[in-house]
């Protein structure tokens, strides 16, 4: 059978072109498709000739920023530190004398003052030593008294008494009165003993738990004790700070009382606010600090011995300080610098040396002047010479995150102008992929956009 090559080459060629038109087609009437694609997963053309990456990318796009002023004020100077609270005094109450504890008066964490009854120890024993010593000395009275007469006797003799005699008579005299002092010495040890028979509070303070009850016998030599008392009003605060700040704390002393306030673990409430009491003698040369005492009045009290605070210690007040928010001060290569606004909205990069950071305020020696305007946040954005925008801070209910990115930096929503093209490439993109035809892409075609 006979090929005929000529129709066959000619279908071909045929198909070829056909093919090679609808492709064209095709690529025409989906190319409008790609710019929007990129724009919903990057940032939007810019026109020709600007910057890749969008607006706020380029020196001369305009950044959305907020802005502060560079103020003149008094700043005080704190030291912080960790400390631990201490009884200003604490006594162990024991007993003086031996006994049974015949009654226990004070009760656990009651607050007592100096020379408050706690306790009773049995007295009968002491009160019989005191009869005794009593007795002993009407005793040596009486041989006094005798002594003395027949001292008399011989002296009135004169000259028929020897001088031996005389002598030896004035000697007893002399022996009986000190046996009489002897005894006072002793009837005074006695009655003492009988007061310690009388467990009073030394000082004023609370009592912490007992730690022998009624019925026990106690004795002077007990490491125990009865209870323990801690004075808490006022109380102490022990604390540590670096010994580089010593010469600023002394001379803070110098001048007067230094202010110490106590706060909570968390340093975001004040305990108790309270005066520098001592500082240490020599310095810790294994952490190199220095420790310090501070006294504080406790009324009421919040502060409990043994507890962990955080100190801060007042060492001067810097007046007339120049001082921004702490986020205007950025750190590059060079040191410190911030960005400062000019009459143009311009920003320039400016080097500052900074004196110290307080919590959220920084003070500026150098390279600021009050009254300057800075940017307080959205410098990472910027450039030197860059222009800006100044926005107002958003609301304290948005979150925390969306505080350092501007609301009008966001990407714009879909606007009448540009929804039919939207639609229209919508309805070009759906086509070629769901292989119907046109009659039954009717009704999905058909949807209006909400």
């Amino acid at each position: 059978m006979t090929i005929r090559w000529k129709p066959v080459v000619t279908g071909v060629i045929l198909a070829g072109l056909v093919g090679g038109v609808g492709y064209a087609v095709q690529h025409k009437l989906t190319a409008p498709a790609v710019p929007h694609a990129a724009g919903a997963g990057g940032p939007p053309p810019g026109p020709p000739g600007a910057p890749p990456g969008g607006p706020g990318s380029g020196r001369g796009a305009v950044v959305a920023v907020q802005a502060g002023t560079v103020a003149r004020e008094d700043v005080p100077i704190w030291f912080d530190g960790i400390g631990t609270v201490q009884a200003f005094n604490s006594v162990t109450v024991r007993a003086r004398v031996d006994g049974e504890l015949q009654r226990v008066s004070l009760q656990e964490g009651q607050l007592v003052k100096a020379g408050d009854l706690l306790a009773t120890i049995d007295s009968r024993p002491l009160q019989a030593q005191l009869a005794q010593a009593e007795a002993k000395k009407a005793q040596d009275e009486a041989l006094l008294a005798n002594a003395r007469r027949d001292l008399e006797r011989n002296m009135n003799l004169k000259e028929f008494a020897s001088r031996q005699t005389v002598d030896t008579q004035r000697a007893l005299v002399a022996q009986y009165e000190a046996q009489i002092r002897a005894d006072e010495a002793a009837i005074e040890a006695v009655q003492v003993q009988l007061n310690y028979t009388a467990v009073t509070a030394p000082i004023s303070g609370r009592i912490g738990l007992r730690a022998v009850d009624q019925g026990n016998v106690v004795r002077a030599s007990d490491q125990n004790g009865i209870a323990t008392i801690t004075q808490i009003q006022p109380i102490a605060v022990i604390f540590t700070l670096p010994e580089k700040q010593l010469q600023a704390i002394l001379a803070a002393q110098a001048d007067g009382p230094v202010k110490v306030e106590a706060q909570d673990r968390e340093g975001r409430r004040v305990l108790d606010t309270g005066k520098l009491a001592v500082v240490d003698n020599l310095i810790d040369s294994g952490t190199g600090t220095i420790r310090l005492k501070a006294e504080m009045p406790n009324d009421p009290q919040k502060l409990w011995p043994g507890q962990f605070v955080n100190v801060r210690l007042l060492s001067a007040i810097r007046r007339g300080a120049t001082t921004v928010p702490a986020t205007v001060v950025q750190r590059g290569p060079q040191g410190t610098y911030a960005y400062v606004l000019k009459d143009d909205l311009t920003v320039e990069q400016r080097p500052i040396r900074v004196a110290r950071q307080e919590e959220n305020k920084a003070i500026v020696d150098e390279g600021l002047t009050p009254g300057e305007r800075v940017v307080v946040d959205g410098q990472y954005r910027l450039q030197p010479g860059s222009k800006v925008r100044i926005v107002e801070p958003i609301a304290s209910a948005a979150p925390a995150g969306a505080a350092s990115t501007p609301a009008p930096l966001t990407a714009p929503a879909a606007t009448p102008d540009n929804a039919p093209a939207a639609r229209e490439e919508r309805r070009r993109e759906r086509q070629p992929h769901d292989g119907a035809s046109p009659g039954t892409a009717g009704p999905r075609d058909g949807r209006q956009p909400s």
